[in-house]
C-alpha cells in the first residue's frame, strides 16, 4: 500500500468545532483508520499542521495528541511549500483575510461557514479562489447527519408523492452565564464579533433545503435578541447585541414552502435538538440528527376535532422508524474524506465557495427581510 500525505494547515482548532469535530473526529480518525482509502493500493495520510493566536493552546493540544507541528505565524506556513491545503475553523470575522491569503499562497480551500460577513465578501472569495485554480470546499454537514440521509432516501424513492411543506425547529436554551456557564462563546452574542444566530443558522439552512427540496427563491424572518444581558467567560455581565432567535419563512422552487424556527432561547420539547417535518401527498417524515420517522397515508389516522374529551390515542405511536441500512459515519469527516478525494483524485464536489456563499446571502436577506419588514426574494448568484 503506497502512502500520499497531504499537509493540512489547520487554524482555529483551539476552538469547540474545530477541535473536536475537525481535527479528533475527523483528520485524527481518519489517522486512526489507518488513512484514506484511494483505491489502487494507495492511501491517503493526512498530516495536520495547527495554526492559532495562542501559543499556549496550540501547544497543549499537540502534546495531547501526539502531534509536532503547530504555528502562531500563518504567514510562515502558508508560505511552506509542503502545505496542500488551508482549513479555517476561526471565528467568522477573521476568516476573510485569512483565506485570501491561502488562495494567493496557491494552496486549496476547506472552510467552516459562514465563509464571509457578507455577500460581496463571500463572492470575491469564490471569484479569487476560481481564478487561481485552486480546489474549494465549504462544511456543510448537516446534509451528512444520519436523520437526513434517511430523508435524503425518502425523497429519492418518491415516499412524499408531492412535497407540500417543510417545518423545521432548531435551538436549546444557552445559559445566559451567570449562575450556570454558557455552552456556546461569548462572541456568538456580540454582532460586533461576527455573532448572531442568523448568520450562524440561516447558511445551515440554505444549504439543507437547496440539496433536499429545491433552491431557495424567497425569505421572510423575524429575527429577535430575547436574553439582552449575558455574561463571558470570565464572568463580566455584556450587552448582549446579536440576534439569539429567529423565525424563518423560505419559498422554494415548485411551491414548497419552508418554515424554521430557530433559538438559543428556547428549551427542548422534540426528541432532537433539530427535527425537521416534511409533509407531501402520500406520506409524512419527521427527520432529526440522527432518527427518522414516516407515516405513509395508508396508515394516516382520521383525526376528530372535539375539546370535549381527553385524547385517547398516541400520535406518536402512530409513525413507523426507518430503518439504518447503513453505517453511518460522523457528517463531518465523511465531508473531509469526499472532498480529500476531489483534491487528490479531481472526483466531483460542489460545495464550493459559491455554495458558502449563497449561505451568506440567505442570511443577510432574513436579517434585512425583518429590519423591513417585508418579504425578500432571492435572486440567484454566480461567479
Amino acid at each position: 500500500m503506497t502512502r500520499r500525505t497531504v499537509r493540512i494547515a489547520m487554524n482555529g482548532v483551539t476552538g469547540r468545532m474545530g477541535y473536536r469535530q475537525h481535527l479528533v473526529r475527523s483528520i485524527l480518525a481518519l489517522r486512526d483508520q489507518g488513512g484514506l482509502d484511494l483505491g489502487n493500493g494507495e492511501t491517503l495520510w493526512p498530516e495536520p499542521v495547527l495554526v492559532g493566536r495562542r501559543e499556549h493552546a496550540l501547544r497543549a493540544l499537540a502534546e495531547r495528541h501526539g502531534l509536532t507541528e503547530w504555528s502562531t505565524d500563518l504567514d510562515a506556513v502558508l508560505a511552506d511549500e509542503t502545505i496542500d491545503l488551508y482549513f479555517d475553523a476561526q471565528v467568522t470575522s477573521a476568516r476573510v483575510e485569512a483565506i485570501k491569503k491561502a488562495i494567493a499562497a496557491g494552496k486549496h480551500v476547506y472552510t467552516e461557514k459562514p465563509t464571509a460577513t457578507d455577500l460581496e465578501g463571500a463572492l470575491e472569495l469564490a471569484r479569487l479562489a476560481e481564478a487561481a485554480g485552486i480546489k474549494h470546499g465549504v462544511v456543510q454537514d448537516k446534509i451528512f447527519l444520519p436523520g437526513l440521509l434517511k430523508l435524503k432516501r425518502l425523497i429519492d424513492g418518491g415516499f412524499f408523492g408531492q412535497i407540500l411543506s417543510v417545518r423545521g425547529e432548531f435551538g436549546y436554551w444557552v445559559f445566559e452565564g451567570d449562575w450556570q456557564d454558557a455552552q456556546r462563546p461569548s462572541w456568538n452574542y456580540r454582532a460586533e464579533d461576527g455573532g448572531g444566530i442568523v448568520v450562524d443558522m440561516f447558511p445551515h439552512w440554505e444549504y439543507v433545503l437547496h440539496e433536499l427540496f429545491g433552491r431557495v427563491t424567497g425569505v421572510t424572518a423575524q429575527v429577535a435578541t430575547h436574553i439582552p444581558q449575558r455574561w463571558d467567560e470570565h464572568g463580566k455581565p455584556y450587552g448582549a447585541t446579536a440576534d439569539d432567535a429567529a423565525y424563518g419563512i423560505f419559498q422554494l422552487e415548485g411551491g414548497i414552502v419552508a418554515q424554521i424556527n430557530s433559538s438559543w432561547a428556547v428549551r427542548v420539547h422534540r426528541d432532537e435538538l433539530v427535527e425537521f417535518q416534511v409533509d407531501g401527498t402520500h406520506g409524512s417524515a419527521v427527520a432529526g440528527l440522527r432518527g427518522c420517522r414516516v407515516q405513509h397515508r395508508s396508515a394516516t389516522p382520521k383525526p376528530v376535532w372535539n375539546p370535549d374529551i381527553p385524547v385517547a390515542e398516541s400520535f406518536r405511536d402512530q409513525w413507523q422508524e426507518v430503518p439504518d441500512n447503513a453505517e453511518f459515519d460522523n457528517g463531518f469527516k465523511a465531508q473531509w474524506e469526499l472532498f480529500l478525494r476531489h483534491v487528490v483524485l479531481d472526483e466531483p464536489y460542489h460545495w464550493d465557495l459559491l455554495a458558502g456563499a449563497r449561505g451568506v446571502q440567505l442570511a443577510e436577506l432574513g436579517l434585512r427581510s425583518s429590519a423591513e419588514g417585508r418579504r425578500l426574494e432571492v435572486p440567484e448568484i454566480a461567479l
